[in-house]
């Protein structure tokens, strides 16, 4: 009888090979969509996931003002920011925030499902958003992701 042992192999992160990937958001669902981003980002989807070292990939999300959602989210979803003076308390809908900063519900619902930590923090910076159908980063060819 032979004993098998098996070793965990924990990544250090100059050994970790970063990709990038390009996401359609032309009809896809805000919550379901920022679920995979940030599986994405943490690095979840790669067989060398190690918890503690950024194993994620860079994320592109172009077409992000044509997300959809369910329900009466538009009119009852709300963000919330105080800053921290009376009168300060200041509460939008998600439709009004759709109309300024379209990319900011998606910024917002990813960032909820990272790490709260110093990681989470650095995780948010690969993630690039854009309105149009267009982005700048041509040069990094990222590969396009099926929905």
């Amino acid at each position: 009888m032979s004993l098998v042992t098996r070793v965990t192999v924990f990544r250090k992160p100059q050994e970790v090979q970063l990709r990038w990937h390009l996401l359609d958001a032309e009809g896809q669902v805000l919550g379901r969509l920022a679920s995979r981003i940030a599986t994405i980002l943490r690095g979840k989807h790669r067989p060398d996931y190690t918890p503690s070292v950024d194993t994620g990939d860079h994320v592109i999300v172009i077409n992000v003002e044509k997300l959809r959602v369910t329900g009466r989210k538009l009119l009852q979803k709300t963000y919330t920011r105080y800053s921290g003076y009376p009168g300060g308390l200041k509460r939008v809908t998600l439709e009004q925030l759709n109309q300024t900063k379209p990319t900011e519900a998606l910024r917002h619902a990813v960032s909820g499902m990272l790490p709260h930590t110093p990681l989470g923090r650095r995780l948010l910076t690969k993630l690039m958003l854009y309105t149009g159908p267009t982005h700048p980063h041509a040069a990094q060819q990222p590969a396009a992701v099926k929905l």
